[in-house]
């Protein structure tokens, strides 16, 4: 799972900074927020993730990582999706996927910490003797 976070994390990376840079070249900010969201939780909680995952393959081939992965790879769009649609035409009904996503993300942040904290351990060292 470690090389799959790395990955998405520079997909999330670009599309943050052409959000960011296309944001800059309007003059129009309304998008700060998801341009943030994007780049936080996409870009640096992924390549985190990534990073925790390659260095601790224990925590990283856990069924708690596929799950982590897939939660946040699905609620993220869909909480972004809704937070741009509702910041660019005030449609209310969007909060719904902004909930729902939102949900997701938080759920998949849990799953990560726990399994950080059962799976992430000093490796034991056995000296062999002679």
């Amino acid at each position: 799972m470690a090389i799959k976070f790395i990955k998405v994390s520079v997909v999330y990376f670009t599309v943050g900074v052409i959000l960011g840079m296309y944001m800059s070249m309007q003059h129009d900010y309304t998008l700060t927020g998801v341009h943030v969201h994007i780049n936080l939780l996409g870009w640096a909680s992924f390549a985190l993730a990534g990073i925790i995952y390659f260095l601790f393959p224990k925590a990283g081939n856990h069924v708690l990582a596929k799950v982590h992965f897939w939660g946040a790879n699905i609620g993220l769009p869909l909480m972004m999706g809704g937070l741009a649609t509702l910041l660019v035409s005030g449609a209310e009904q969007a909060t719904i996927f902004i909930s729902i996503g939102a949900t997701l993300v938080v759920l998949s942040v849990i799953l990560f910490a726990y399994n950080v904290l059962m799976n992430v351990r000093v490796p034991v060292v056995v000296e062999e003797s002679d």
